[in-house]
């Protein structure tokens, strides 16, 4: 059986001490340090693997309904990520292994998104997480246990650098230190995986504000990169500029960037980020880029599952899948 606190004792050791044997969070240490052994980069013809979520499962429950042939061919059929936001421990492992297998056999490239940082989105539509930072770590390393040794993409934690208003000082440091530790654990658990760092997006904070908080999280040390317009609208032009910006700040030539273009094909509506309409999904995924800075641009929200205004968060709507299509 594992034995979570010293195996993660363990690794924080060997990594310079980021957790104390108490479980308690120790200061942030070199977090200018540069980067560990660097990983494979992601080929331009990688594919990403679409693994079957609420879309494929209503797709086919309703073959007869007007809408799905649009939302099968044009949301259904393209890659997206897979998101870890309940809080199921004890089957964490198999639940992400169940992923990354089905990616290998296929020769494909998984995108997970590890999603339950403690008071996450400070509480809002999308409240949630760990019940504490301990068993944050002690879930991160059950999720890096199903990784396994290939190639996959984390999106580590969205939100949970560019929204920090709720925490006091103890609190951000606490948070900064458990995501260098968790990516940390991840890239001791699976070598290929790629972590990336939340870095908002464009119409949140500035490219210098942005940077120092990744800097102050640890990015340069445990990351592989950052990640920006996860859930929100912001066009594929302004992103680039604005994660470019952000890695320039930055100043580390092995950090790259992915995107995601999953509703920004029609931009956004003004500053609103909950359930716009008139929204359409934007370029597919495609580690083809054209930009050596720009890993990927990824389809990381799930069109068609609500921001938390026209319904729970997560849910999956068929009419504002369909108008995302382009019905």
């Amino acid at each position: 059986m594992r034995t979570p606190r010293a195996a993660l004792t363990a690794v924080a050791a060997a990594l310079g001490g980021l957790l104390l044997t108490s479980g308690q969070l120790a200061p942030a240490q070199a977090a200018d340090a540069a980067p560990g052994a660097a990983v494979a980069e992601l080929p331009d013809n990688a594919v990403f693997h679409n693994y079957p979520a609420n879309v494929h499962n209503w797709v086919a429950a309703n073959p007869n309904d007007p809408r799905q042939p649009l939302i099968a061919s044009r949301i259904a059929s393209q890659p997206q990520a897979v998101w870890f936001s309940n809080y199921r421990p004890t089957t964490v492992t198999q639940d992400v292994a169940a992923v990354t297998s089905a990616a290998a056999a296929a020769g494909e490239v998984p995108v997970l998104v590890s999603y339950m940082i403690p008071n996450r989105d400070c509480g809002g539509a999308s409240a949630g997480g760990a019940p504490t930072f301990a068993a944050y770590l002690d879930w991160v390393e059950d999720f890096a246990a199903g990784l396994g040794d290939g190639q996959s993409v984390i999106i580590l934690e969205p939100d949970s650098l560019a929204l920090t208003t709720c925490l006091n000082p103890t609190q951000r440091a606490e948070r900064f230190n458990a995501l260098a530790t968790a990516a940390d654990l991840i890239h001791a658990a699976s070598p290929e995986a790629r972590v990336y760092f939340d870095a908002g997006h464009s119409a949140w904070h500035s490219p210098a504000t942005m940077a120092a908080t990744l800097r102050e999280a640890g990015v340069l040390r445990s990351g592989d990169g950052i990640y920006s317009n996860v859930s929100n609208y912001r066009t594929t032009a302004d992103e680039n500029a604005f994660v470019q910006a952000v890695l320039a700040q930055l100043g580390a030539p092995d950090l790259r960037a992915v995107i995601d273009t999953s509703r920004n094909g029609n931009g956004p509506l003004g500053s609103e980020w909950c359930d716009p309409p008139g929204r359409r999904v934007g370029q597919n995924p495609t580690a083809a880029t054209g930009n050596r800075l720009i890993d990927a641009y990824l389809w990381v929200k799930l069109p068609g599952e609500l921001d938390g205004c026209d319904g729970p968060a997560g849910s999956f709507s068929p009419t504002r899948a369909y108008e995302l299509a382009g019905g």
